[in-house]
């Protein structure tokens, strides 16, 4: 049953992010409905750990101060990739994305329902379970590298390379951890900090 809700859950979040970039659905509209179905059938079929291996205080202690260091790096990153066209473009289209909502919405909606929503299928289940059969170290990297793909058809390099560097960082932290609290506190806090202090290139199109 995990293999088939981990399946199942992998198509829908690609195929959410294939419509809305098709123009067929908008973003703030499907992927929370899509991640929350992805996040309950989850914990239905594996109730998930929070931090088996070193404790819930410990666990969220990294996993913000893990947040705030990625959010300060793609500060960087972006500040210094924005110097190319393509993905000073690229990061825009991404902003206007939050302008049919107000951006407090769109935080709350990000911070309180699709990264919990995230965390709890991809570390939660898939992350878990493979961590059984495998290791915790082939775990994440599969993990990690089903997170990128399936945030491909998304069709956006900004979005892909948040997904690579953001999602190594949060399969690390659970492998570490033994469960989900460190990866979601660093989840949250980097998503909420992203919209709430966009980096440059998007932030004169992200408003009320």
């Amino acid at each position: 049953m995990e293999v088939a809700v981990a399946v199942v859950g992998f198509v829908a979040e690609a195929g959410a992010w294939w419509a809305v970039r098709a123009g067929r659905a908008h973003l703030w509209r499907l992927l929370p409905i899509v991640l929350v179905a992805m996040a309950i059938a989850a914990v239905l079929v594996r109730p998930p750990a929070a931090a088996s291996d070193v404790g819930a205080g410990n666990a969220m202690a990294v996993g913000a101060v893990s947040g705030v260091v990625l959010y300060l790096a793609t500060r960087v990153f972006v500040a210094i990739a924005s110097r190319y066209a393509p993905f000073r473009r690229a990061t825009v289209d991404i902003y206007a994305e939050a302008q049919p909502i107000a951006i407090g919405a769109a935080i709350v909606l990000s911070v309180a329902v699709m990264v919990p929503a995230e965390e709890l299928f991809w570390r939660g289940l898939v992350q878990a379970g493979l961590d059984d059969l495998w290791g915790p170290a082939a775990a994440a990297a599969i993990t990690w590298l089903a997170y990128i793909a399936v945030n491909v058809p998304s069709r956006s390099l900004p979005i892909v390379l948040g997904a690579a560097v953001g999602g190594a960082v949060w399969a690390a932290l659970a492998s570490w951890s033994g469960g989900m609290l460190a990866s979601l506190a660093s989840h949250i806090l980097w998503t909420g900090l992203m919209l709430a202090l966009p980096p440059a290139p998007g932030r004169e199109v992200v408003g009320p």
